[in-house]
């Protein structure tokens, strides 16, 4: 399952994810969002666990839970969808 955490503080690393969710099973990918100039966190990531029943068990761990100083989100990602096709301005 795909796991959306948002609310994230900006200090925090993909490997502080991985531990904190590995505390309930497999974390098979974590992936932090981050600015693509600055390099920096959006405060929003995914942490991917193979197993359903973990990853309920995490969800019900985190969600509305204080994590590195910030109240976090955490639930079943959506998947992306479709993206309205940008138009030129001139």
């Amino acid at each position: 399952m795909n796991l959306y955490v948002g609310n994230l503080s900006y200090s925090v690393t993909e490997e502080d994810l991985r531990d904190a969710f590995s505390e309930f099973g497999e974390v098979s990918t974590v992936n932090l969002v981050t600015d693509k100039f600055s390099g920096q966190s959006k405060g929003f990531g995914f942490v991917e666990m193979p197993d359903n029943s973990e990853a309920d068990a995490a969800i019900k761990a985190f969600n509305d839970s204080m994590f590195k100083g910030r109240n976090i989100k955490v639930n079943q990602a959506r998947p992306r969808g479709e993206r309205p096709q940008r138009r030129a301005r001139y």
